[in-house]
């Protein structure tokens, strides 16, 4: 697109031509999404827990290291025995940046046209315009 505007003087044949584009401006916004996701009930965290905590257990009482094994086997039971872990369904939420599209038309540039002992120019330029 562009527009025109021709200098006062009709001999000097000048002309000037803004030519604009469309753009996309992007603001964005957050929202949260929440869905429901099976969970599966792993008791391997608390199995793990108790195997380090009985075996750290079984080497200070003893200050054997087989004391120590035999502490973190133990320990690996309890810890899966005792573990609260079930599987199910779980609401999971999280946060999504999402863009709010707007089309604004701006300058782009100008191209001046005049003419010289009969020759024609063309000078392609930028005005001087505020940001925005």
């Amino acid at each position: 697109m562009s527009s025109s505007a021709l200098a006062q003087n009709p001999l000097l044949r000048t002309e000037v031509k803004d030519h604009f584009k469309t753009v996309i401006v992007q603001t964005p916004y957050k929202v949260e999404l929440c869905a429901n996701q099976q969970v599966s009930g792993d008791k391997t965290g608390d199995t793990l827990g108790g195997a380090v905590l009985g075996g750290l257990i079984g080497k200070a009482l003893t200050g054997d290291d087989n004391a120590a094994g035999l502490g973190a086997l133990f320990g690996g039971i309890i810890g899966h025995q005792n573990s609260q872990a079930t599987g199910g369904t779980q609401r999971v939420c999280r946060y999504e940046t999402r863009y709010k599209e707007e089309s604004k038309r701006i300058y782009s540039y100008s191209i001046v046209t005049f003419w010289h002992q009969g020759q024609q120019y063309q000078v392609k330029f930028l005005k001087n315009t505020p940001l925005g």
